[in-house]
């Protein structure tokens, strides 16, 4: 079984447990289903979902009965009408499966069991089954409705999400000194229900960030075994993608612009990814008519969607040197360096300029995650 993590012109990139593979198909019609052409040539695979919204009701509770006592030689011995049992609860659960979400795509509604109707002898209904949700494990879950966020960090770990209804009363319950039989019962109240987001933040050492053509996905391919794909436009990359360096994880951020935490272009899809990064290497093209401004307008973005995001630990290193003169170089270098921040300048033409990045970064994420 292979996940599909992306898909470009020419190239399928799927992964399985052991290894990554680039799968080259034949230029179809849009409308031809990836799955299609991957079983076509004997590959059996799922697609990488990292997001989904479903819907969710906890169970409603079970009525309660009009129920009489027969006793022997008391053949109307009073009310005798149990409880109706309480519905089920949601919960979710993180799991080890990366790609539990792809299991839901067909399926988005969930409803946990509804609790049974009180019996005779003041017996209560049987409680409804609790209903849980299997997540991969560093989920996040909004819920819509009651603007609450959980995240799930760790292995099994369970969080209630919805509360099922409590069972309607018997007629017991409404005895009294003037009213012997009562024949009066409750019904059951419903669940409780919403519309949940769950997404799924990539959790990797570095995130590459930078406004779109920084040269983020040169340098991934440069430094690790990725094979992002690169174009001299603007977002070329529509999706994250991965790289190892020795026993460390890269991803090149793709979409972040001017707007993004606010929902313009695809960068607000992408932004989740950044908040698992244990630091940032923050790209600046030098091709920019104001490097200096496009470096704060990333900040500004993740200031805005997350300012927890700012205090995560940033190298800067500034792209396309060859575009620029060594002056120009030094100031930007100097009005950034401000930031007590270690700033680097790289042009992918230069070997040398790549190679100290990779050297430097290998060294300290030895040092500080090791």
């Amino acid at each position: 079984m292979y996940t599909v993590w992306s898909v470009s012109d020419d190239e399928i990139h799927c992964s399985s447990e052991q290894y990554t593979m680039n799968v080259v198909y034949p230029l179809l019609s849009q409308d031809t289903c990836i799955c299609t052409i991957l079983a076509w040539r004997g590959i059996t695979v799922t697609m990488f979902v990292d997001e989904i919204t479903i819907t969710a009701t906890a169970g409603t509770g079970g009525n309660g009965v009009v129920r009489w006592k027969h006793e022997k030689f008391r053949p109307m011995a009073g009310p005798g009408g149990g409880d109706g049992g309480r519905g089920g609860d949601v919960y979710v659960r993180a799991v080890a499966d990366h790609n539990q979400l792809a299991k839901y795509t067909g399926e988005k509604n969930f409803v946990a069991g509804h609790g049974d109707a009180g019996d005779n002898d003041n017996k209560s209904g049987r409680n409804g089954s609790d209903l849980y949700i299997d997540i991969p494990v560093g989920s996040r879950v909004t819920d819509v409705g009651r603007a609450r966020t959980f995240e799930l960090l760790s292995l099994d770990e369970t969080v209630r999400i919805l509360k099922g209804g409590n069972g309607g009363r018997g007629n017991v319950h409404f005895k009294t000194s003037v009213n012997r039989s009562p024949s009066e019962a409750t019904k059951g109240n419903p669940g409780e229900e919403g519309e949940f987001y769950i997404e799924v933040p990539l959790i990797v050492d570095v995130g590459i960030i930078g406004l779109p053509n920084a040269g983020k996905s040169t340098l991934l391919n440069a430094v690790t075994n990725a094979s992002s794909k690169i174009g001299s436009y603007a977002f070329t990359t529509l999706e994250p993608h991965l790289g190892a360096l020795y026993e460390f994880i890269l991803a090149d951020i793709p979409g972040l612009i001017n707007g993004a935490s606010s929902g313009k272009g695809l960068g607000h899809k992408f932004l989740r990814h950044v908040t698992r990064t244990k630091m940032l290497v923050h790209l600046v093209s030098l091709a920019e008519v104001d490097p200096v401004a496009a470096y704060y307008t990333i900040r500004k973005e993740l200031d805005i969607y997350d300012s927890r995001l700012l205090d995560k630990e940033e190298w800067i290193i500034l792209t396309k040197k060859d575009l620029v003169n060594k002056e120009d170089i030094e100031h930007i270098k100097n009005e950034l360096a401000k930031n007590k921040k270690r700033v680097f300048v790289i042009d992918h033409n230069d070997e040398e300029s790549i190679k100290n990045v990779r050297d430097a970064l290998v060294a300290h994420l030895r040092t500080t995650l090791q």
